[in-house]
């Protein structure tokens, strides 16, 4: 069966984008800002929620700097319009790389989203103007795990991976799919 965009956006993207949104308007309403308390709740001793945010891009890289939150802003939107566009080509012709592009998409969407609205809640700036407040946004990162072994590779980690959220997930589900849908390719011509 041939998934349709409609069908794979319904049933997998629009779900996975609003868990994606509550649970991070979840942490929002219920954790501290950082910089004005601190909240981690922990669920066992290899699995934490806390409230983290992230103005750059995966691992960190890019938080902090001025470049950040303008690159990462336009970057989901070229993204976007690749998708879209591949799509049209009949790029994502089977089922996996079809499933991966709605994953993709519900990561791409969710964190593009906090990075419209989530400047505007912090308290820090909330006299500024809207475009420094719009500069300012962020991706709400909560999901802390421990991973044995991890510290060997990243020292400073003390073996936690960096905090991510659903979206981030999506993403990287989605890119193992990709990876995978290139050898249903290899099969077919092959």
């Amino acid at each position: 069966m041939n998934l349709t965009f409609r069908q794979l956006f319904c049933w997998i993207t629009l779900p996975l984008y609003v868990l994606d949104q509550i649970s991070k308007w979840w942490i929002v309403l219920n954790f501290p800002e950082p910089g004005y308390g601190f909240r981690v709740i922990e669920l066992s001793s290899w699995f934490h929620i806390i409230r983290v945010h992230n103005q750059g891009v995966a691992f960190g890289m890019g938080n902090g700097t001025t470049w950040a939150p303008i690159v990462f802003f336009f970057i989901p939107m070229l993204a976007l319009f690749g998708i879209r566009h591949f799509w049209k080509k009949g790029v994502f012709s089977n089922k996996p790389a079809r499933i991966a592009v709605s994953l993709l998409l519900a990561g791409i969407l969710g964190n593009f989203t906090d990075r419209l609205f989530q400047g505007f809640q912090l308290q820090q700036f909330a006299g500024e103007s809207f475009w420094k407040r719009l500069s300012e946004g962020y991706v709400v990162d909560f999901i802390s795990v421990w991973l044995p072994g991890f510290e060997k590779i990243m020292p400073s980690s003390g073996g936690w991976w960096p905090t991510f959220n659903v979206a981030d997930s999506c993403v990287c589900i989605a890119a193992a799919l990709l990876f995978i849908s290139g050898f249903f390719e290899e099969k077919k011509n092959g």
